[in-house]
């Protein structure tokens, strides 16, 4: 029912055989190997310390399939390869060094199970979990093994750094949400957290949920052809998201809090990478979380599988806070992703340079958007200096700085760059069949994309074949031409993602399978609010099925204590709270999770009031029209294609 944005990275059926590596791409790679300080392998040194074990097992979903298989990190050891830009290839290999590290005493990270790290403290009582990672599995999996070799400790309290659910939605692999109503376990996360968990993915999440399965690569398989890396991490693992609420929300910043025995001093930092999301510094340890605020590549201002535009400036404005306030009595750095930086001189250079590299991407883009420069001639002017461009953890190996750049002036001025000719354009389709037929048909076409492609100019022949694969989709040809063209550009780009996306439109091209299995979304659902869920069911009305209903109608969820009041006219569904003396047409009562049921379209109205666990009291006729109103999003739509 509900979608969320990240999606197994799961093995689907062999692709198509891909195109060698033209003359082009390796001339490219070969100007990154020559141009970037490879010969600096402080990074490498940081993300073996601390080891004390590797993964001694793969981590299984529910039914016994392999969701991260650890073996398959041996697929991007050794030398660089043609079909793979060499700045990612060491950002593969790199985010693949898995298993338990030592922090500084007291301190533990497991990485490489998942997206995400998993952070472990060594309390007063027992362990203080920070981003339990994606999935149920996962998380499991992870604290399995850092038991093994830190002591079989109970988890005292959770801190959820931020609303994204690579850093929660494995909770209910460490703790019992028994223990935690009971008051055993306490859980804390930043100010709006749980409006922003489930809010970001309810009401575009069909079209995010698609999207992302291009940007993580979905259906590819691990390897030199296919994923190599997801940019933050090795891979998206799937599995069983779930989600407990927070019994504790950081509203302030400034003030020391006791967890478990420990002091940590919170750091409000809202509409960064995340629109809910918190640093925190742990004074009896010296050692700085700056959550994923901080991390070891650019991250994205915009997400390519779509979100709320993300603040460059108040990005760079929070890190100059954190590096002030907590830089100078710091030994050691950690974050959400990556691995940790100790050394008080070096973490003060780490994030110093990190947030100027924001800074300079959202003051150079307002100052060339206020000369007259539109957000893709931005994108192509744009670079950082060398003294930023240089340092490792500012390479484009997650965002990409012309996204980013894009992403600063759509912030401000929105989508419409100010031509007239673009007020009102054509759509893709109609588009691409008048572009073919003016350049003289689809022949034309081809021949103009084959001598860009020979003259190893991709971007122009991507977009070229684009239209005509838009105004005929069945012409084999164009289709096979796009695909090789997307592989090229997929061999070159640092940006993991971007990758993802040219090796998925590739697929879709050639007819394969772009979505791999999808997680179970079940108990995210369970957490979400009535009037989440009534937005869900809102974007899904069909206008031609509501034509005419005039409906009213009363929701009472008891378990929950919710009471909404819903209406249905003008071919829209608004709903508010129970006001007093409100006298609905008909009024539905039943827990929470048969509602969910009817909604999902897993429990039939009729069959719930015979079984006693639905009542419905007026006109049921009105619940009946209701319920035939909405249409589901369809499970996949194309994006390379129309």
């Amino acid at each position: 029912m509900m979608r969320l944005w990240i999606v197994a990275a799961l093995a689907a059926a062999q692709p198509a055989a891909a195109e060698a590596p033209s003359a082009a791409t390796k001339a490219a790679n070969s100007a990154v190997a020559a141009a970037l300080p490879f010969g600096d392998t402080e990074d490498f040194d940081f993300a073996r310390r601390g080891l004390l074990a590797r993964p001694d097992t793969d981590v299984l979903g529910a039914d016994g399939r392999v969701i991260r298989s650890f073996a398959d990190d041996a697929k991007v050891a050794g030398a660089v390869p043609d079909t793979v830009n060499p700045s990612l290839w060491r950002n593969a290999q790199l985010v693949s060094e898995s298993g338990l590290f030592e922090v500084v005493p007291g301190i533990w990270q497991v990485r490489g199970f998942d997206l995400a790290n998993m952070t472990l403290i060594r309390g007063k009582t027992g362990l203080i979990v920070v981003d339990p990672l994606t999935t149920v599995e996962t998380a499991r999996a992870a604290i399995a093994l850092a038991r093994r070799h830190i002591g079989d400790l109970p988890v005292t309290a959770v801190i959820y750094t931020h609303s994204h659910i690579d850093h929660f939605g494995g909770v209910r692999g460490i703790v019992d949400e028994a223990d935690v109503r009971a008051g055993k376990v306490r859980i804390y996360a930043p100010d709006g957290f749980m409006e922003h968990a489930i809010s970001e993915n309810v009401i575009a999440g069909a079209a995010m949920s698609r999207r992302a399965a291009f940007m993580f690569g979905s259906a590819l398989e691990r390897g030199t052809e296919g994923i190599v890396s997801a940019g933050l991490g090795p891979v998206v693992a799937g599995g069983t998201y779930s989600l407990i609420a927070p019994t504790d929300t950081v509203r302030v910043g400034a003030e020391t809090t006791e967890v478990d025995g420990v002091r940590f001093e919170f750091q409000l930092t809202p509409g960064t990478e995340a629109p809910a999301e918190m640093n925190f510094y742990l004074p009896d340890f010296r050692a700085l979380c700056l959550a994923e605020n901080a991390n070891g590549a650019m991250h994205n201002v915009l997400t390519p599988r779509g979100a709320l535009v993300r603040d460059a400036k108040v990005w760079a404005d929070y890190l100059t806070e954190a590096l002030t306030r907590f830089g100078p009595k710091s030994d050691v750095l950690f974050t959400s992703h990556f691995w940790p930086r100790w050394g008080g001189e070096t973490l003060r250079r780490t994030i110093a340079l990190h947030r100027d590299a924001y800074k300079y991407l959202h003051d150079q883009s307002v100052r060339m958007m206020n000369a007259g420069l539109n957000g893709d001639e931005i994108a192509e002017a744009i670079q950082l200096p060398p003294e930023l461009g240089q340092a490792w953890f500012n390479r484009p190996h997650y965002g990409s700085l012309k996204f980013n750049a894009r992403a600063v002036y759509q912030r401000y001025m929105g989508h419409y760059d100010g031509n007239p000719a673009h007020l009102d354009p054509l759509p893709d389709v109609e588009r691409g069949k008048r572009i073919v037929a003016a350049m003289g048909g689809a022949k034309k076409v081809l021949g103009e994309a084959a001598k860009a492609r020979n003259a190893g100019d991709e971007r122009w022949a991507a977009e070229l074949l684009s239209h005509l694969v838009m105004a005929e989709p069945e012409n084999a040809r164009a289709r096979d031409m796009l695909a090789a063209s997307f592989e090229q550009m997929a061999w070159q780009t640092e940006t993991a993602p971007w990758r993802n996306i040219y090796l998925s439109g590739a697929r879709e091209l050639r007819g394969l399978a772009t979505s791999g299995g999808g997680a179970d979304t079940s108990e995210i659902a369970m957490s979400t609010p009535l009037a989440d869920l009534l937005d869900l069911m809102a974007v899904r009305l069909s206008p031609e099925k509501a034509a005419g209903a005039e409906l009213s109608i009363g929701i009472i969820l008891p378990d929950s204590g919710e009471r909404r009041l819903v209406s249905v006219k003008n071919r829209v569904l608004v709903h508010q709270p129970w006001t007093e003396g409100a006298a609905p047409s008909v009024t539905l009562t039943s827990p929470r999770r048969v509602f969910l049921g009817l909604v999902g379209g897993q429990v039939k109205a009729a069959e719930a009031v015979q079984k006693g666990i639905l009542r419905i009291d007026g006109d049921a006729a009105q619940l009946q029209r209701f319920t035939g109103l909405f249409e589901p999003p369809p499970a996949s739509f194309g994006l390379a294609l129309p």
